[in-house]
């Protein structure tokens, strides 16, 4: 039985009220453009209408690369007859690259909007900003929506709660409040703001767009699995994340320090536990099965740290059924590379959902410290494969990766059930942007 974790949708008239009236509050408190500005969205119905996606946040990170993928996948399912443009915050001539082979008629922007460019072209041209899925917590983009009259939304939303408490929490909240549509993607998240009086026409449970990649990048993935003697089905992957900086020299200057420059001693106390129970999860599993282990990345930094704390320490006659990659990748030859995994196993969130995404089980053994977009699993009916890392001791995470390993067609299945839960939230999102954009 699936539990609703979201409100209520508004009906399509209700909703359609709301954005005339919203439009109308903006040209009369003088925050459009101009008198022209918004009716022509409401006129001209016969135009086609444009998208402008923010996102695209690191490419050290293939889960914030698959971001990007996955929600242009859903906006081309859903929402076909769309004109899409990409305000890509970060990306890179690979990733540039897959990107327009798998969308060829995406238009691809970079720079900033608060001096004329590209990207604030692109906001003049388009019908809807969307902000695609994230933890950051900036404001800018919607006091520039507004200040234009341009309707925005969220999509795939994680926030800490210092997003709508302490100082000027009462602005942020306003500001939420002046959404068209906010869709989070974690039951905390929307617990948060419907706590607080977070109230734009929809506020609902809404999957990260990581869950809609389906990029793929077969020959890298097969040449990578035959290079370190890899079967399918035959192996898991494992990636710790670890109070390691992000790039060197650099700080983290949010309140939560998620990747201090300086790891204090309580934090390499905390690394070393966590690695010591993959080891012990990895050791289990070899004796049990003979399967290999790939300790597989999903951000860059924790190439170095896996290697230091989880691969180093393991004995040599364990090391032989262990692969280290040594190579970073992209999104889609890790997508390819998953599709033919037993199970992945990881301590970053978007690892196990681009395995759903190819069909494959997964277990997140998470840390809530890190942000609230832990409990996107539980939401989506996969509690049991998200133990929470420390309290969690390894037989226990041997004892649930058994369970897959024993009935793997009912643990595909099970995968099958969550992700059709996934489609329905995304058709369901992209039904309201539609609604928002030929209203």
């Amino acid at each position: 039985m699936k539990i609703r974790l979201f409100m209520p949708f508004v009906s399509v008239l209700q909703f359609t009220h709301h954005m005339t009236s919203r439009r109308s509050f903006l040209k009369n408190s003088g925050l459009a453009l101009g008198a022209a500005a918004l009716p022509v969205v409401a006129q001209s119905t016969n135009k086609q209408k444009t998208v402008l996606l923010n996102c695209g946040w690191a490419t050290k990170n293939i889960g914030d690369i698959g971001h990007t993928p996955g929600t242009l996948r859903f906006l081309e399912q859903y929402l076909p007859e769309a004109k899409v443009i990409l305000w890509a915050a970060n990306t890179n001539e690979q990733v540039d690259a897959m990107l327009m082979k798998r969308f060829p008629k995406l238009e691809i922007v970079k720079g900033g909007v608060t001096k004329p460019g590209p990207v604030r072209d692109a906001m003049n041209r388009s019908d809807f900003f969307l902000r695609g899925p994230g933890m950051g917590q900036p404001t800018d983009f919607m006091v520039n929506c507004n200040k234009m009259g341009k309707p925005w939304g969220l999509q795939g939303q994680s926030y800490f709660p210092d997003m709508v408490t302490g100082k000027d929490a009462e602005k942020r909240i306003a500001l939420l409040n002046t959404a068209a549509f906010i869709y989070c993607r974690d039951s905390k998240t929307l617990k948060l703001l419907q706590d607080v009086g977070v109230k734009p026409p929809v506020l609902e449970f809404g999957p990260d767009g990581c869950f809609g990649v389906d990029v793929r990048d077969e020959e890298k993935a097969l040449a990578r699995m035959k290079k370190h003697g890899l079967e399918e089905k035959k192996f898991i992957t494992i990636q710790l994340r670890t109070h390691s900086p992000t790039s060197p020299g650099v700080d983290d200057k949010r309140p939560q320090k998620l990747n201090p420059l300086h790891p204090t001693p309580e934090n390499i106390a905390d690394d070393t536990r966590r690695a010591k129970v993959y080891q012990d999860l990895i050791a289990m599993w070899v004796k049990e099965t003979g399967y290999k282990v790939v300790i597989a990345p999903e951000v860059r930094k924790e190439m170095e740290y896996n290697k230091k704390f989880v691969y180093d320490p393991l004995p040599d006659d364990l090391k032989k059924h262990v692969v280290n990659f040594d190579e970073f990748w992209n999104v889609d030859e890790a997508c390819s590379f998953y599709a033919r995994a037993h199970t992945v196993i990881c301590h970053e969130p978007h690892t196990p959902i681009m395995a759903l995404a190819m069909g494959t089980p997964m277990m997140h053994t998470f840390s809530e410290f890190h942000s609230p977009k832990c409990w996107m699993f539980k939401d989506i009916g996969l509690e049991e494969w998200a133990p929470e890392f420390d309290a969690t001791p390894a037989e226990k995470m041997f004892e649930i990766l058994m369970g897959i390993h024993k009935d793997y067609p009912a643990a595909e299945a099970k995968v099958k059930k969550a992700m059709a839960y996934v489609e329905e939230r995304a058709q369901s999102q992209m039904n309201v942007l539609k609604s928002v954009i030929q209203a």
